[in-house]
């Protein structure tokens, strides 16, 4: 039998290792406690204010609240660009008791498209369903009040309520005031790009053209905060603090909205453009471009059909014409008078004898008059009444092209005048270095020649043409065209603010070595009103304020040396333009109008565009029959002035019809 094994315990070893092992448990349990009470004082103490931030920012919200846009008015305060409330269908659908079948009646009733339910559908899949989603984006006045009838029936179904900017004289004023539409990507880039974005975190619209765009950060106001407590699923528990917007500044414009509006009927059937300025300040009083468009269609978005119909006009509604090029033609044979006398080329005096024709030694082109048997014996007074073409070829050949550009410049041609929209072109004031600089070809003296009547490649904007008549009538004082006259801020709890009068520096003057010359071209411009047969006297004949102006007739198309032009059998766009400058009275000039039409059918400035600075100056001095009151017109263009008068004294048709003179003078 096998002898057993016995086995001896070791008490004094087990003890030993069990005593090494709780050792190192404990060590290892006080390292961990350690460590949790190291990462407690962190989150607790070292850290406490970098993680009660997060803690709340997870439990806080801070929700952009949009700031109302300031609102804009002509100088008589009637309202321009309002703000006015629009209707939207809103829908909660955790609110909405089955769905599907709520949207289906809710559309039956107020006849919304299957394009706006399915595009609803498809942002509740996207959103949380206790957010209200957009349905129906612009309700009318009917579909509110048929709705609010039948809400009851629509649990989590409502009206939402916001401001967007309207234009109550719709086409009248787009040109002047621009418009606001949606912020897109471009925008949104500029805006980061300038640091503005987060002042823009709760506006859907941005100012895209004219005063709404050049004066956006006034109008638009700052951003304010709504500081709401939400759970953890995002869902607002309560309000904790509200910081309101400061609403933008309201702006007044020079812009007198009646002037404006004579201007747009007296344009009525015509391609052009009219400003009207107070040489005084520099204000502009009207600036009205035909035909036009109406801002409103941007606002909301303007559909495919109406962009189309805009874009594709043969009539181009989306050019500005009062700040865009035309030939100035005989408008600036006052302004080459002045060069003349200022580089004693020509003195009052100066005589040359007008056959009908000029002609440069040893050249067989003939430049022609607009009076085919001329006007004989003609100084300076003479040239500029009646709007000798053959005296000013003669000048220009004296004094060449240089001189010419160098004076014109001084004037503010060919340079931005410094109004205050964007959208302004410099035009062309031609020199050799620019034909030189633009076709990389030298200059010719025939084309001096065309440019001493304003032809040729010179071109102005009606702007600068009375920026240009204002220097004139001011002894070379030169005012900054604008349209801002003053700003107001919001009313506050102490009261309505101060309107804020804008204060416009002048540009350097243009100082003559003669002073006398101011007076010898004014009166010939004067003249050129008041003497009959001249010019521009039919156009004022009868009119109670003593005016003075001068015509053109622009060429746009060439004619060949023995061909008479013949506007009936002329393509229309390539028939004269017609252009015409005045002021007055005549002592102390408080209004200075051009005026330019394309393409006339019959007769020149002073057939076409004569009449229609008649009909300006005639309101502008006569009695003030509309209102400066005036309530919400409609942007339709038709009922605009209809509803301008319907509490005011009317500015009737037969007063209108009265105050349009027509004439015979067939070119100039």
């Amino acid at each position: 039998m096998a002898a057993r094994r016995v086995i001896i315990r070791n008490h004094s070893a087990e003890a030993n290792l069990f005593a090494r092992r709780t050792f190192i448990t404990f060590v290892g349990v006080l390292v961990l406690v350690l460590v949790l009470f190291s990462n407690l004082y962190s989150l607790q103490i070292a850290s406490y204010e970098k993680y009660q931030t997060r803690s709340n920012s997870n439990r806080i919200k801070l929700l952009p609240v949009a700031p109302n846009r300031g609102l804009i008015y002509d100088r008589n305060g009637v309202i321009l660009a309002d703000n006015k409330p629009v209707y939207s269908l809103a829908v909660i659908p955790e609110q909405a008791e089955n769905l599907k079948n709520s949207i289906a009646n809710v559309s039956d009733l107020l006849d919304i498209s299957a394009d706006m339910q399915e595009k609803f559908f498809n942002s509740v899949k996207r959103k949380r369903r206790f957010k209200q989603i957009e349905l129906h984006p612009r309700l009318s006045e009917q579909q509110v009040a048929l709705f609010s009838v039948n809400q009851h029936k629509f649990p989590g179904i409502f009206v939402d309520a916001r401001l967007k900017r309207y234009y109550p004289f719709g086409k009248l004023t787009t040109h002047t005031l621009g418009y606001v539409a949606r912020i897109n990507r471009k925008d949104a880039n500029k805006l980061e790009f300038d640091g503005k974005s987060e002042n823009y975190a709760a506006t859907h619209d941005i100012g895209k053209l004219g005063i709404e765009k050049y004066y956006e950060d006034i109008l638009h106001g700052t951003i304010g905060h709504q500081e709401v407590e939400i759970n953890n699923q995002g869902r607002i528990v309560r309000t904790l603090d509200y910081t309101p917007p400061v609403a933008g500044k309201d702006l007044t414009l020079t812009i007198d909205i009646e002037l404006q509006m004579i201007a747009k009927r007296a344009l009525s059937g015509k391609r052009g453009a009219v400003v009207a300025m107070d040489p005084r300040t520099g204000g502009v009083l009207a600036m009205y471009s035909n035909p036009s468009y109406d801002g409103n269609l941007f606002v909301h978005g303007i559909s495919n059909k109406n962009w189309q119909k805009i874009r594709n006009s043969k009539d181009l509604p989306l050019i500005n014409r009062t700040v865009q090029g035309y030939p100035p033609a005989s408008t600036v044979k006052p302004f080459l008078a002045i060069t003349g006398l200022e580089e004693k080329v020509i003195t009052p005096e100066t005589k040359i004898w007008d056959p009908g024709w000029y002609q440069l030694d040893g050249l067989p082109n003939k430049y022609r008059d607009w009076k085919k048997w001329g006007h004989g014996q003609v100084n300076l007074n003479k040239a500029i009444e009646q709007s000798c073409n053959i005296y000013f070829f003669d000048l220009a050949f004296k004094l060449g092209i240089t001189k010419i550009s160098t004076m014109m410049e001084r004037f503010g041609f060919g340079d931005y005048t410094g109004i205050d929209i964007h959208e302004e072109s410099k035009a062309i004031m031609p020199s050799v270095e620019w034909k030189r600089a633009r076709y990389n070809k030298s200059w010719y003296t025939g084309e001096t020649l065309s440019v001493g009547i304003g032809q040729s490649y010179w071109t102005v904007t009606p702007l600068q043409l009375t920026q240009a008549l204002t220097t004139l009538v001011n002894h070379g004082k030169r005012k900054v065209p604008h349209l801002l006259k003053s700003m107001m801020s919001p009313s506050t709890n102490e009261g309505q603010e101060e309107a804020e009068e804008i204060v416009y520096e002048e540009q350097a003057p243009l100082v003559l070595n003669q002073e006398e010359n101011w007076d010898l071209v004014l009166n010939a411009m004067h003249n050129t009103v008041q003497h009959v047969g001249a010019t521009a006297h039919t156009p004022f004949k009868g009119s109670t304020y003593d005016a003075a102006g001068k015509t053109g007739s622009a060429q746009v198309a060439r004619i060949k040396q023995d061909e008479k032009y013949d506007a009936k059998n002329t393509q229309e766009n390539k028939r004269d333009n017609a252009m015409f400058i005045a002021f007055a009275p005549f002592n102390a000039p408080e209004i200075v109008v051009a005026v330019a039409i394309e393409n006339v059918s019959k007769g020149g400035g002073g057939t076409n565009a004569g009449p229609v600075a008649r009909q300006i100056m005639d309101q502008y001095f006569g009695n003030r029959v509309i209102s400066s009151s005036v309530g919400e017109s409609s942007s339709n263009d038709g009922n605009v002035e209809q509803h301008y008068h319907t509490t005011h004294d009317r500015l009737t048709e037969n007063q209108l019809t009265n105050n349009t003179v027509t004439t015979n003078i067939e070119a100039e």
